[in-house]
């Protein structure tokens, strides 16, 4: 793992309903390859503890742009709980003042509601778009187009 600079490193840890995420302020900090960075602060046994990383960066095509790592450093598409932490994060950090952002993601642009009180983001809405539901975007072994009211069976337990 190398960071760009010191080797120290600053974050965030934050979580929206359940999801907590290690956030880092890409403006400020670079690190050289965050899919490593991601899996060593996600151990929760000897890192941070986390279900991955989110890097806050810069954006030619919205206000920001959202980078996420998994725990396994494998890089995902999108969190809806993660963004809604960057809606809060850009704000309550003073990065913008605006109330509607758009915040660029590997699943497009996604653009946010947020409501401040007292000076903070107390809550966030966030356009998600129309969820993919067939087997291949979720991903899932079923027959049909979509994997909606699909029995599963899990050690042979229905």
């Amino acid at each position: 793992m190398r960071l760009k600079g010191s080797g120290i490193m600053k974050f965030t840890k934050m979580h929206g309903c359940g999801n907590d995420y290690v956030y880092i302020n890409g403006f400020e900090e670079q690190i050289e390859d965050p899919s490593a960075v991601s899996k060593f602060v996600s151990d929760r046994h000897f890192g941070i503890g986390s279900d991955g990383l989110i890097v806050i960066c810069p954006s030619d095509a919205a206000d920001f742009r959202m980078a996420m790592y998994n725990a396994d450093g494998s890089e995902g598409s999108m969190c809806g709980n993660g963004i809604r932490c960057v809606a809060k994060y850009v704000y309550d950090h003073g990065m913008t003042e605006k109330t509607a952002i758009s915040v660029e993601t590997k699943s497009g642009i996604k653009y946010l509601d947020l409501t401040v009180e007292n000076g903070t983001v107390s809550l966030v809405k966030v356009n998600m778009g129309a969820p993919g539901l067939s087997p291949e975007q979720i991903p899932v072994r079923v027959d049909g187009e979509q994997a909606v009211d699909v029995p599963i069976t899990v050690l042979g337990e229905a």
